[in-house]
């Protein structure tokens, strides 16, 4: 019989400034619950550090908040926001980078995906005490290949996908499409794609018994032939079943710590893992390619992109940051020719680069999600980014080709 082992991981992610903003529309207990769902897990995993094999990944916009020090003492009589960070710097969690502003990085300018990855490394690194992140969680799920000479320039080893969207180069099982980590190459670059189970995720995120588990991976896993990686990756805060303040019929005590103190009966038929300990041992060699596309989102499989541009609007909004983008580009390559004779060039680059963190900003997902009601946002923040372009380019000295 093949070995199996189970890979699991929780998403955490706030739209930009959400927090606050739940607080001062009088949805307090909501926001409540959402902040002790950030305390919670390194308190779960005590008494478990020798079984428990837990990744997560924290969204940039809600490290954002995290660091704030106006949150930090909003919420102070909730969680004291900077002892869990510290907790989560010295648990042996493993934690996957993504973007800073939760961009759907197949639906943003390509010449954007540095900063939005690399920004968020650095504010990863501050925050949650690693100094390398070898995982990577796209936001909404949001892969495309063209993503993998980047993904390797900033480190990552591995991305997680969507198990619907691998496309093999030969004839495939339905267990080898969800169950075995392969590589993917892109641009002379090559990476590990990682199949994220949507079934068994979509179980996960609306509250599942374990015996119920343990039974759905035997049953899925017991044709292969190979030593299996079951990923399951799911939001960590969004419903009842992450919320909830009776832990003990949630998602932490009723699932996860049935499922920890199994395995340490030796009952459970399957081994909880690390992704980069299980490539460890496993490393892939074969290739495939991935389709592009995102994580389902309730009405939409996510193929097709449709919860992001579905609408008119969202069309538009989409249109208007690849301009402002391009426009961005077009003044810093001014900027970098022209600045040595410029008067202030330094004030002249801070303004670009504030007009920068507004386009990055305006790409945040959410703003697009719920079809034409946030897209405003987004434009916004481009409106921001353009009166501080223009400001910075006419105080650039003429070129004598303009």
């Amino acid at each position: 019989m093949a070995e199996i082992y189970h890979a699991l991981g929780l998403n955490m992610h706030q739209p930009p400034g959400n927090l606050l903003a739940l607080h001062n529309s009088e949805q307090r207990w909501e926001v409540r619950q959402i902040l002790w769902c950030y305390d919670r897990p390194t308190r779960m995993l005590e008494g478990y550090e020798d079984v428990a094999r837990l990744h997560m990944s924290f969204s940039g916009t809600l490290l954002k908040q995290l660091e704030d020090p106006a949150v930090r003492e909003t919420f102070q009589d909730v969680v004291d926001i900077g002892d869990f960070l510290d907790r989560y710097k010295r648990s042996n969690i493993e934690f996957t980078g993504t973007g800073l502003y939760h961009p759907v990085y197949p639906l943003t300018p390509q010449a954007d995906w540095d900063a939005q990855t690399s920004w968020w490394i650095g504010l990863g690194r501050h925050l949650l005490g690693r100094e390398r992140f070898k995982g990577f969680w796209p936001p909404e799920m949001g892969f495309c290949m063209e993503m993998i000479p980047m993904l390797k320039r900033h480190g990552y080893e591995y991305v997680i996908v969507d198990s619907w969207y691998i496309k093999p180069k030969r004839k495939m099982r339905w267990e080898e499409l969800r169950y075995r980590p392969y590589i993917a190459r892109y641009g002379g670059e090559e990476i590990v794609v990682v199949p994220r189970d949507r079934e068994l995720s979509d179980a996960q995120e609306s509250g599942l018994d374990p015996g119920w588990f343990q039974h759905e991976i035997h049953e899925r896993t017991k044709w292969c032939d190979f030593p299996a990686l079951v990923t399951t990756w799911t939001d960590g805060e969004n419903g009842g079943w992450f919320r909830t303040t009776h832990v003990e019929s949630g998602f932490w005590g009723y699932f996860y710590h049935t499922i920890l103190n199994r395995f340490r009966e030796g009952t459970l038929g399957f081994t909880p893992v690390h992704i980069s300990e299980y490539l460890r041992m496993y490393p892939p060699t074969e290739e495939v390619e991935v389709h592009r596309g995102a994580w389902n989102t309730g009405e939409h499989w996510g193929g097709d992109f449709t919860q992001w541009t579905g609408s008119l609007l969202q069309k538009r909004g989409w249109e208007e940051l690849h301009r402002a983008s391009d426009y961005y580009h077009a003044v810093k390559r001014a900027f970098d020719k022209r600045h040595t004779s410029a008067d202030d060039p330094e004030d002249i680059r801070r303004m670009i680069t504030e007009a920068y963190d507004h386009i990055l900003a305006a790409e945040t997902s959410c703003n697009f999600y719920w079809g034409s009601r946030w897209v405003h946002r987004s434009f916004d923040e481009i409106e921001q980014a353009y009166r501080l372009l223009d400001t910075a380019m006419a105080r650039l000295p003429k070129h004598a080709d303009d």
